[in-house]
């Protein structure tokens, strides 16, 4: 009888996963996700005392409260080092676990340096290749000495109208690190400047740009400056939603200036105008690389007393999905931008022995 061997079955690919800070959840469990927000930097008040890094677990924990009620599942902290709720060595990433087990909420932690004008010291004196290792460390070991393993690249910063050396090395670290690890990166524009140019760094780099997240897209008044930066194949986020109003330094602002010398601009984004925008994305077929989030800080509540003063967090949810709808949006192309896209982000490249369980 002539020897029979079982056929070997394929291998059945494991489903993704996201890299929470309490170890790794199935993607298609994270419900709709805000993609881009800051869990502590929430006490109000004017930039920099709201919006500066705070220990308000119980403010977090309250702020996040009615998520769940409209179908959030998970947040997505992404503050860089030394800034908006991110100390400088990332030691208080350690308290995002507190705000996950007491709200019963998913919450992944980014890992990014800002602003030249706000990097830590350690992050200006890095070389490239100790930033890359860095970062690479943060989403294998975890954040410093915390545990909690970062589960995106971001938000990773470029200036007003220029990318100087220091930002180009971490836009680089952060490339090298996706290569890696193969998380996700999400970016922050100021303002929707140097879109196209923080491509060029994250191609010539050979990052995924399919898993790269081009933010604040919202900030610009040109739809078809949107589509000419979906155009080169990465997402677009339009992740500032309720802030009609806000401030932005210009120029780096001392350590402790005297009253008054000190120069800011206050802007302003009317919520029609994002709204507009994603419909018009939406209309062109984009939905699948759009991402939505508030960027909601302490710095800004107190600016916008009908968006965030009022809602909050469910603000995105409560009162800018209707305007959506009311442009002709779905509620299927919305949850397409708050959950699928989200999903394939986080978990679509998170395999096996990346995934670090707490």
């Amino acid at each position: 009888m002539p020897n029979q061997q079982a056929a070997s079955a394929p291998p059945v690919a494991s489903a993704p996963q996201v890299q929470t800070v309490l170890g790794p959840v199935p993607a298609d469990s994270l419900g709709r996700v805000m993609m881009h927000e800051h869990l502590l930097s929430l006490v109000p008040g004017p930039w920099q005392s709201g919006g500066a890094a705070d220990d308000r677990v119980d403010l977090a924990v309250r702020a996040l409260s009615s998520l769940a009620a409209v179908g959030v599942g998970t947040v997505v902290d992404i503050s860089p080092y030394g800034v908006v709720g991110r100390d400088d060595d990332g030691e208080n990433a350690v308290l995002l676990r507190a705000i996950a087990e007491l709200t019963g909420l998913n919450i992944v932690s980014g890992t990014a340096v800002y602003l030249e004008a706000y990097s830590p010291r350690w992050a200006l004196e890095a070389s490239l290749d100790e930033l890359t290792a860095r970062f690479v460390a943060d989403a294998t070991t975890g954040i410093g000495e915390t545990g909690v393993v970062a589960g995106v690249l971001g938000e990773q910063a470029t200036s007003l109208g220029v990318i100087t050396p220091h930002e180009e090395k971490c836009l680089r670290a952060s490339a090298r690190a996706s290569n890696e690890t193969g998380l996700g990166i999400m970016t922050h524009t100021t303002h929707g400047t140097m879109a196209h140019e923080q491509i060029d760094i994250l191609r010539s780099e050979g990052a995924d740009l399919g898993g790269v997240v081009i933010g604040h897209m919202d900030t610009q008044l040109s739809v078809d400056f949107v589509r000419s930066v979906n155009d080169r194949g990465v997402n677009v986020a339009i992740d500032t939603i309720g802030k009609e109003t806000w401030e932005f330094f210009v120029g780096p602002p001392e350590q402790d200036p005297p009253d008054g010398e000190f120069v800011k601009n206050a802007f302003h984004r009317a919520d029609a105008h994002r709204a507009d925008l994603v419909a018009a994305l939406v209309a062109d077929g984009r939905t699948d690389s759009v991402f939505l989030a508030s960027d909601l800080t302490g710095a800004e509540v107190w600016m916008n007393p009908g968006t965030h003063g009022r809602q909050g967090y469910n603000y995105l949810i409560d009162s800018f999905l209707p305007l959506l709808h009311a442009r002709g949006v779905t509620p299927e192309q919305c949850d397409t931008m708050l959950v699928a896209n989200p999903a394939r982000l986080l978990g679509g490249c998170l395999r096996g022995s990346q995934l670090h369980r707490r």
